[in-house]
């Protein structure tokens, strides 16, 4: 199990520096210039060429390049342009914000996204299979910002039971941050909810099909235990797989959604950090979201050698 992390965290070295890459080429493709936003629209050529040079944005995109690099190896992302601060303190503020409400969302796609899937195997070809699955298509075509749109003209502007956006945090008011999360969470979760449900009641299909599973059932198990211990458990071997796919587009689809809500998390800082071309902050924070995501992908890979003992021996006999 550890020569597995181990591996999987050294394969993740020329991932997130050929990231970083790509991000510092395309950054600099964005037409403006970030000496002229942070000076304002007042200043004057030489107070603009002033800023340039103390931010090193005059020397060549190659020397600028290789500071970055060195930077990061001392562990350090930078400073905003913008705000004046280390990348790393910005981040820190924003982080738990998109990882409460992703985590928020993911709760919601787990319990939904499964749960309809369970039932749909289990009563295939009835109206709750039909229901549960008319459900999962209206997921996967509905755009997650149309549903957040539809959702503050519903419920926040002409019901009133939600704020139309804003964010409360979770440790100042466990009520208010629920308030304010819930919109973003289900706006966010609709459309993995889906792809989870129709998957796992694809797999689960595949499983009940299964000679044991009829075996089970021969002796005379309670359809309780063959489904939760036999089919279900053995499902959640591929099912897993898609559950980090899950996270992992729950992070990267915080950008639209805490834009439409004004949740300050990871998403809005990095779009504003595009629109103000705000360089070490767009770097610093796509690396860092690279490599959540990378975490994230090991995790999944230990839950599933945990699942399936055969993913250790195989991987140990090839080690």
């Amino acid at each position: 199990m550890v020569g597995i992390v181990v591996r999987r965290l050294l394969g993740a070295v020329p991932v997130l520096l050929i990231v970083s890459l790509i991000t510092f080429g395309m950054i600099h493709l964005i037409p403006g210039d970030p000496a002229a936003a942070i000076a304002g629209l007042s200043a004057t050529p030489e107070q603009i060429a002033n800023i340039r040079h103390n931010l090193g944005l005059d020397e060549p995109l190659p020397a600028q390049l290789w500071d970055w690099y060195l930077n990061l190896l001392h562990g350090r992302l930078g400073t905003s342009l913008l705000m004046g601060q280390p990348v790393l303190t910005v981040v820190a503020v924003r982080l738990p914000v998109t990882l409460a409400l992703s985590a928020y969302a993911l709760v919601i796609t787990l319990l939904i996204g499964l749960g309809s899937g369970i039932i749909a195997a289990l009563r295939q070809n009835t109206w709750m299979d039909q229901v549960a699955m008319v459900f999962a298509m209206l997921g996967i075509s509905l755009p997650n910002f149309y549903l957040g749109l539809l959702m503050i003209i519903v419920l926040a502007v002409d019901l009133r039971w939600l704020p139309t956006g804003g964010y409360v945090p979770l440790t100042d008011d466990p009520l208010g941050w629920l308030a304010t999360s819930t919109m973003p969470a289900i706006s966010l979760a609709l459309l993995l909810t889906g792809l989870l449900a129709r998957i796992t009641r694809s797999t689960m299909l595949e499983v009940l099909r299964q000679d044991y599973i009829r075996t089970a059932r021969a002796k005379g198990l309670p359809e309780r235990r063959v489904v939760l211990r036999h089919a279900l458990a053995n499902a959640l071997i591929p099912i897993t797989t898609v559950v980090g796919i899950v996270i992992s587009l729950l992070l990267s689809g915080s950008v639209v959604t805490e834009t439409l809500f004004s949740i300050p998390g990871i998403g809005q800082l990095l779009t504003q950090a595009v629109l103000n071309r705000d360089y070490p902050m767009v770097q610093g924070g796509l690396l860092l979201t690279t490599a959540l995501l990378v975490l994230v992908n090991i995790g999944v890979d230990v839950c599933y050698a945990l699942l399936d003992p055969r993913v250790r021996y195989e991987r140990g006999q090839g080690g």
